[in-house]
């Protein structure tokens, strides 16, 4: 540069002295003519992007895991009816359906449209054998198509769900020949139409605590049921406000003034006719963020009563005379047993939120082979966005999550609906683990996917926005999330001491791998290292049982300084987190593995390990804890965040092959999955 030429910044002040002085006078040259630009065009993914290098239906069979015809039955019988069509949107080739409630409908009115949509699918014999038939293959089906179901509108799958899983088991699971006779076949016509009454305003989670009273009276035979207090109310009991007519109540149950400790009992809370019975008072819980759909209720019982035989007795009895028997001398035993209908809720919760990610990625990732945005060069074109790096890391390792959990949801059902009651303990510890880690990942997919899609996120139409508030208080229900992984790192302190006690192996949850040898992780990890399945369990069984021995040991240290086991527990809270955590990640690096053996060499046996991998350098990555507990070091690290952006670059071609193997029909996407342009002309955009 030549030192006596001015400076940028010089020439820049120059330039704005002589405009504001007038000096500037340079003749603007002036167009004779405007060159037409060309406007953008919709091409669909399909025509753009390489041959799938896999059948993605070899895929779905495996994400999946069951039930295919059955689920395309379902969502054919929706897409046939004009009470589940939201709109049409012109896409060039001819009208194209969509699929989805109208959320711009009030309160009332998206009440009123899930029960005409539960009539029609009763109608269609969607719910047929729900109750009546029994075996694993049964219960998958049903759960399957609870699936379906869920992808269509949350509203529609929880209120069958409260009707049917938390209602109808109830009755199935916890009462005897005389409930089913009477109520399983009236449950699963739908003649009857039930609800869920334990949460109460003072009390959620905690199920023991909570404070309506049955107390029996021996002389008529009868419990008299009771509201005591306000904080007594049951609460968010869907189906309460509007349509059912029948309950599960959850009382405390007292018996010659002995409190015999939580137990279920029947009760009729409407007529025929839908009008509310004497003694019983009902409220509305009011709009919501989400879920208006279903007309969630208050109750309050001021003194009912319902025959000695209402009480669900499969546990526990009461005699005639007032004499209490139980086949479970041990009270947590017993208790543990009324809250048995929870587990299915949480099965069905956590595989649900899995469909929702899949709808949320599928609309995502498609969105991004077609979308443009920038180009390299001032003249060249504009880049597709899943061609950029960064928008890559933002969908790509969800993508990968949302495979992984896949085969573990299916892992979950398999195991519910084979259940014994010895594997109680462990369907309780895998459901609690996995319904809080999909559920969670399902709203950070749906926030990603949301702002991955700009501002057409935020139209109902697209889904993905929407689908944010109506699928966040999974969080929630059948279990605090947070309440659900404190309970996984207790049941996991119980192994340990177990095992120690009794001075025998570790067996079942996956923990066998604490029976031998810590894993040695090597000081330098290359990219062939980083994407051995070994090294990948070894990382991952390492921290487990490392956090496993550290929670041990600080709870061991609390109790040595006078502490009680539960409080000992409970100052302990950062540690049982990270231990759940790392429980949950092996558990489903673990069952992916299997799955992924059983596919025969090829080009989808490689997807499914660049899957794998990127998982897993995702958790690492995105997890303070292989740095804070010395698992690895800030070297290895910063080559596992490198070998991120590999990954996802070796899984763009992929991309569109995946989503297409979710087996979600197009009409449960959304208009922005496909030709987002026509969909926002004129004469569909002006409504």
């Amino acid at each position: 540069m030549d030192p006596a030429s001015p400076s940028p910044a010089a020439r820049r002040a120059a330039a704005i002295t002589r405009h504001l002085a007038g000096a500037d006078t340079a003749p603007i040259p002036r167009r004779t003519s405007l060159e037409p630009s060309s406007c953008l065009s919709y091409v669909p993914p399909e025509s753009s992007e390489p041959s799938a290098a896999f059948a993605p239906s070899d895929l779905r069979r495996l994400l999946d895991g069951h039930d295919l015809p059955t689920r395309d039955w379902l969502f054919r019988a929706m897409e046939d009816s004009p009470l589940f069509r939201s709109r049409r949107a012109g896409t060039g080739t001819g009208d194209r359906v969509f699929v989805a409630p109208d959320f711009n409908e009030s309160k009332e009115g998206q009440r009123e449209a899930t029960m005409r949509r539960i009539t029609y699918l009763a109608q269609r014999g969607v719910f047929r054998g729900w109750l009546s038939e029994d075996g694993a293959e049964a219960e998958l089906r049903k759960i399957a198509l609870l699936d379906c179901v869920g992808v269509y509108d949350h509203s529609l799958a929880i209120k069958i769900g409260v009707h049917f899983f938390l209602w109808g088991s109830a009755i199935k699971f916890l009462g005897t020949k005389r409930h089913h006779d009477k109520w399983l076949l009236a449950t699963e016509n739908y003649d009857i139409k039930g609800c869920f009454a334990m949460t109460e305003l003072g009390h959620g989670s905690n199920v023991r605590g909570i404070e309506t009273i049955a107390t029996y009276d021996s002389t008529a035979r009868e419990f008299i049921i009771s509201t005591p207090c306000e904080s007594a109310q049951k609460y968010w009991i869907g189906g309460a406000a509007n349509h059912a007519t029948h309950t599960i109540v959850f009382s405390q149950l007292h018996i010659n003034g002995k409190n015999e400790g939580v137990h279920a009992f029947v009760a009729q809370i409407r007529d025929e006719d839908g009008n509310v019975l004497p003694n019983i008072h009902i409220a509305d819980c009011g709009h919501k963020i989400g879920l208006n759909g279903v007309d969630n209720g208050r109750i309050w019982f001021q003194n009912i009563r319902v025959p000695r035989e209402n009480l669900l007795n499969l546990v526990a009895d009461v005699l005639p005379d007032g004499q209490y028997v139980s086949m479970i001398d041990d009270p947590d035993q017993r208790f543990a047993a009324f809250l048995s209908p929870l587990t299915l809720g949480r099965v069905n919760i956590a595989v649900n939120s899995v469909y929702i990610s899949k709808v949320g990625l599928a609309i995502a990732v498609r969105y991004s082979l077609s979308r443009r945005a920038f180009s390299l060069t001032p003249d060249g074109p504009e880049m597709l966005l899943l061609d950029y790096p960064s928008h890559q890391r933002r969908l790509l390792p969800l993508l990968a999550k949302v495979c992984l959990m896949s085969s573990a949801g299916n892992f979950m059902k398999k195991m519910y609906v084979k259940r014994t009651p010895e594997m109680s303990k462990s369907i309780h510890i895998y459901s609690s683990a996995l319904k809080a880690t999909l559920t969670w990942q399902n709203m950070i997919t749906l926030q990603e996917c949301r702002e991955a899609c700009g501002g057409q996120g935020l139209k109902t139409e697209n889904r993905v926005g929407i689908f944010k508030a109506e699928f966040d208080v999974q969080s929630t229900f059948e279990g605090d999330n947070n309440v659900l992984m404190q309970q996984v790192s207790k049941a996991l302190y119980a192994e340990f001491l177990a095992a120690q006690k009794k001075k025998q192996p570790f067996k079942g949850l996956g923990l066998e791998h604490l029976n031998g040898p810590s894993p040695v992780i090597p000081d330098k990890l290359t990219s062939s290292i980083l994407r051995s399945s070994k090294f990948q369990m070894d990382l991952f069984c390492l921290r487990e049982r490392d956090l496993l021995k550290q929670f041990a040991e600080e709870v061991s240290l609390h109790l040595a300084r006078g502490e009680s086991r539960e409080k000992a527990l409970m100052l302990s809270y950062q540690l049982a987190e990270d231990l759940a955590r790392a429980f949950t990640e092996r558990t489903i690096l673990q069952i992916f593995l299997e799955d992924e053996m059983n596919v025969r060499s090829g080009s989808l046996k490689e997807v499914l390990a660049l899957l794998r991998s990127l998982y897993v350098m995702v958790s690492i990555d995105e997890s303070a804890s292989f740095l804070r507990y010395g698992y690895l070091s800030r070297d290895n690290v910063a080559g596992v965040r490198k070998e991120v952006l590999k990954l996802c670059g070796e899984l763009r071609p992929h991309a569109l092959a995946v989503v297409s193997s979710f087996g979600i029909p197009d009409a449960f996407l959304s208009p922005l999955a496909f030709d987002w342009i026509e969909a926002n002309v004129l004469s569909t955009g002006s409504h």
